[in-house]
């Protein structure tokens, strides 16, 4: 098996990483799929409100970081990261070393109605959830314009995004 760069996925909440990255994971036979939120629960041995809650924000990040370290020496992966990965600068580099990264886009209107309906999301415990999104995509649109490529999400399929991300990804390697 040829060592091929990874696919990584940054984006807001709603904005299909999960999904996408499923479905990419379909697609490339010789690639491995990881969630990084599935492998931090992993690591600390409780959900994500969980460490929120009781352990913070701050620790959450550090597990992370440890992860981002970690997998951004691996190869052939499809990796799914949470939407804050970005607010640390090192995150970002330590995965431009290995992967091509795709932004996935998409409106506030939009992000909000895919996650609306999904309590368990500890940076939506807020007063106007909405409002809250609009804040994050603000603090982090700069972070998430460093990726490789932007992928808008709105009013597209999922295998219309899929294919978009291959046809690009394809145009590096």
């Amino acid at each position: 098996m040829d060592n091929k760069k990874n696919i990584v996925l940054i984006g807001m909440m709603g904005a299909g990483k999960s999904t996408v990255g499923h479905l990419l994971d379909e697609r490339l036979k010789d690639f491995f799929y990881l969630d990084m939120d599935k492998e931090i629960e992993k690591l600390a041995k409780k959900h994500i409100p969980e460490i929120f809650s009781q352990d913070g924000e701050a620790h959450f990040r550090k597990l992370e970081h440890e992860l981002i370290q970690k997998f951004s020496n691996y190869h052939n992966q499809v990796i799914s990261t949470g939407g804050g990965i970005v607010e640390n600068i090192e995150n970002i580099n330590l995965l431009k070393k290995n992967s091509i990264i795709f932004y996935l886009s998409a409106k506030i209107d939009t992000l909000y109605e895919r996650v609306r309906k999904t309590s368990n999301r500890p940076l939506l415990q807020h007063s106007n959830p909405k409002e809250r999104i609009k804040e994050l995509v603000k603090k982090r649109e700069p972070f998430y314009k460093m990726a490789d490529f932007e992928i808008d999400t709105d009013n597209k399929d999922l295998l219309q995004i899929v294919q978009e991300i291959l046809e690009k990804y394809e145009t590096t390697i």
